[in-house]
């Protein structure tokens, strides 16, 4: 039901993450959004008191726990928690610096369990937490490796918590966006957004408010858990990849 549930959600200052706030704050529900940027505080304004802004880097544990503790002082408890920050450092393997390795690392992978980790006390019985993953996750491309390790491991940390948090009746949920043109997404060359373009089944990119959609729909599910669901026009099916 909506209009009753706490989200947080990370990397919320823009694209997915921002399409996501907005959109369960118009079902009626609040939503903290977090952030590294000073403009999370804007936008919390802009949406009125069902939002609240917090400043927090998730590869900091202690800041992530500032800011957990932060929205429950304000509303008492959590019910769904969406892993939506993300970096992205490409080069080809000989070329990958170590920092950027790391930072990617640290915020997709790392970031997220320290998330999960400070949020799921405040998770209750019919909680849910939706991973966001990324089709290179599951299918090689070349120049991504940092990417590409990050997101495969935030899948696997998607069914291990399933199983592990299930008992607590919390589900874990990964959602696969394909390629929407956000900030993260705003180097890539002209030629190559055309031949990614030509790739995806459905001829078009991804917009984040459809990719919100989908997780509101994993979020609300009850009888899902450990599931990876893409959203991505077809892309993923035009690789066979998973099944």
């Amino acid at each position: 039901m909506s209009g009753d549930k706490v989200w947080l959600v990370t990397g919320a200052s823009r694209g997915i993450g921002l399409a996501i706030a907005e959109r369960v704050h118009a079902a009626g529900d609040r939503v903290a959004i977090l952030a590294r940027g000073d403009d999370v505080s804007g936008i919390a304004a802009r949406l009125g008191d069902r939002c609240m802004a917090c400043r927090a880097d998730v590869s900091q544990r202690d800041q992530v726990d500032a800011a957990v503790a932060q929205v429950v002082s304000r509303w008492g408890r959590i019910d769904i928690l969406v892993n939506n920050a993300g970096a992205h450092r490409g080069g080809k393997i000989e070329k990958l610096a170590p920092g950027d390795w790391q930072t990617v690392i640290d915020t997709n992978l790392t970031g997220a369990l320290n998330v999960i980790t400070a949020a799921s006390p405040c998770l209750g019985d019919g909680g849910a937490v939706v991973n966001i993953g990324a089709v290179v996750g599951f299918r090689g491309f070349p120049g991504d490796a940092a990417y590409a390790a990050s997101k495969a491991g935030i899948a696997g940390l998607t069914r291990a918590l399933a199983i592990e948090l299930a008992p607590r009746g919390i589900t874990v949920n990964l959602v696969i966006p394909g390629l929407v043109l956000t900030e993260m997404t705003g180097a890539l060359s002209q030629k190559a957004l055309d031949s990614m373009r030509r790739k995806i089944p459905l001829g078009r990119f991804g917009e984040p408010d459809e990719i919100a959609e989908v997780v509101e729909f994993t979020a609300r599910a009850r009888y899902m858990t450990g599931a990876f669901v893409p959203a991505d026009g077809g892309l993923m099916s035009s690789f066979g990849v998973l099944g």
